[in-house]
């Protein structure tokens, strides 16, 4: 990806998962990484193998963000690009069956965490007039997952959020994009499949559920991220940009 040694990129997330194969595709691509987890070991054992600094981070707390953005700047020098990753799944109910505790736990992660990255990122990169930030969004944000009130609801947020500010920070050679990925078989999916009746069905129906075969990898939604970081992006701005093989499409 073009321009992308060098920078400077927060991760959040980035001890599993999807965040880890973003750390490691931004390490591959040259950049420097601050790995950023609510999971401590986890954080830093990506860290420790990718040989990059890690800040520990509840991207629902909006003091926790701001100090994990102040402590990159601290250690790398600057922020050149924001990626946020980090999210829950929710617990399955229609929504007139769900929970308060679990409407809240997933907004304030999912959108609120969002909210509270941008706001900070932004301010900074105003200050320097440039920056670019990738969220991770979902399929969920574009079609209706029932029984996932809180996830289709903060999803769909994170897509108008992105819309949001790259219009209002175009002027200072901002750019804000998003990845809306399908269903990836990760350890926080592998953890959901054993939540429900039939884990083997629902290992199933996520390899089967879009028109192209199989199931879409990490390093897939990686690879897009990197782009819409990268320069060779450097004119797209306010998209959504789905990895589903071609679930949205259908």
């Amino acid at each position: 990806m073009r321009n992308l040694g060098g920078k400077t990129v927060l991760v959040t997330g980035g001890g599993a998962g999807i965040g880890e194969a973003i750390v490691r595709r931004f390490v591959a691509e040259g950049a420097r990484v601050m790995i950023a987890d609510i999971d401590a070991a986890a954080g830093k054992a990506v860290a420790d193998v990718c040989d990059m600094p890690f800040v520990q981070l509840d991207v629902g707390d909006v003091a926790s963000f701001e100090q994990a953005i102040a402590a990159t700047v601290v250690q790398l020098g600057r922020l050149d690009i924001l990626v946020n990753n980090a999210g829950v799944a929710s617990l399955r109910a229609p929504i007139h069956a769900s929970t308060l505790e679990n409407w809240h736990r997933v907004i304030n992660v999912n959108l609120n965490g969002v909210f509270y990255g941008m706001r900070s990122a932004l301010a900074r990169f105003v200050e320097q007039g440039s920056g670019v930030i990738v969220n991770l969004s979902s399929i969920a944000a574009m079609v209706a997952f029932p029984e996932l009130p809180p996830y289709n609801a903060a999803k769909a947020g994170v897509s108008q959020l992105t819309r949001e500010a790259a219009v209002e920070y175009a002027r200072y050679g901002i750019r804000v994009n998003a990845v809306a990925p399908t269903g990836v078989w990760t350890p926080m999916n592998a953890r959901t499949a054993l939540e429900t009746d039939d884990p083997a069905g629902f290992e199933k129906g996520l390899t089967n559920m879009n028109p192209m075969p199989g199931t879409a990898s990490a390093e897939d939604i990686a690879a897009a991220v990197a782009f819409l970081a990268s320069d060779d992006a450097r004119f797209i701005s306010g998209v959504t940009l789905p990895v589903d093989g071609g679930y949205t499409a259908v």
